[in-house]
């Protein structure tokens, strides 16, 4: 099956230099990169014209302020992948990544993963090219300190094989429903088309990223599993720019969510000539 990973990027070309990276040397391969700009910067472009080994396409659109849904809507439509895995441009996934999303796909299931939180310093270790990701990801227990590191999720950085006998097991013992994490998530691409996308008449704040999208995928009949330890990636560590979810947007959520209004006016759709 071949899978369109969508990455959702501004500006930061040295942490997407990182997810490049970390994508060329996946284990499944078959699958294209596509680079959801929320603007048009130069030196992305230019960055993202001298990528090889990867099958890549750039979406773009004017730089107006905070449009992420408008870009991923862009980013599907570029898509040629018949599954969708998402993740955002200060998210670096495990070697194993498109693998483990792939392995657990079915039909009418979204799949949602999350993700370790780096330290500052190891962000910079990182970034500096003084350590290398793949020595966290494969020797994960050199770095306990950062299970005591202040919201680390370190525990999220244990892998487990989607094809183990372990992985099932625990997904059995879970007893808590799972949610959507707009950083790591995952659905057919058909699934995502029928709901129109991502809700852009949200405006700038982060409700359409991902809690938007979990009441409507469930409303539409589907259903959220966990791919928690399967499909596993690092947060780099940066300053944190909030985007509040105002009272007006809660309330709109909320009506559409009385009014079973799953599928959103202002998406894909928009965009489609």
């Amino acid at each position: 099956m071949r899978a369109s990973v969508i990455v959702a990027v501004y500006k930061d070309v040295e942490s997407l230099s990182l997810i490049i990276e970390a994508l060329k040397h996946q284990t499944y391969k078959n699958f294209e990169v596509i680079i959801a700009e929320d603007g048009e910067n130069p030196q992305m472009r230019e960055y993202v014209m001298n990528i090889t080994d990867l099958d890549v396409k750039h979406t773009t659109h004017e730089d107006t302020g905070v449009r992420k849904s408008r870009s991923q809507n862009n980013g599907i439509i570029a898509s040629s992948g018949e599954y969708l895995i998402f993740i955002d441009g200060d998210c670096v996934p495990y070697t194993t990544f498109v693998e483990a999303h792939v392995a657990l796909a079915k039909p009418k299931t979204v799949l949602s993963g999350r993700r370790v939180n780096l330290s500052e310093s190891l962000t910079k270790k990182v970034k500096s090219k003084t350590l290398d990701l793949l020595d966290i990801e494969k020797r994960l227990y050199k770095y306990i300190g950062l299970a005591f590191e202040k919201n680390s999720k370190y525990e999220y950085g244990i892998y487990l094989s989607p094809r183990g006998w372990l992985y099932p097991l625990l997904s059995k013992l879970r007893k808590r429903n799972t949610s959507i994490l707009g950083c790591n998530f995952s659905c057919f691409r058909e699934d995502m088309i029928a709901l129109n996308g991502f809700d852009e008449s949200y405006g700038e704040n982060s409700i359409s990223d991902d809690t938007d999208l979990d009441w409507r995928f469930r409303a539409a009949g589907l259903e959220i599993k966990s791919c928690k330890n399967v499909a596993n990636q690092f947060h780099l560590w940066h300053t944190f720019n909030e985007r509040d979810v105002g009272a007006d947007c809660w309330e709109k959520m909320l009506k559409n969510k009385e009014k079973n209004r799953f599928v959103c006016e202002i998406g894909i759709n928009t965009h489609v000539k």
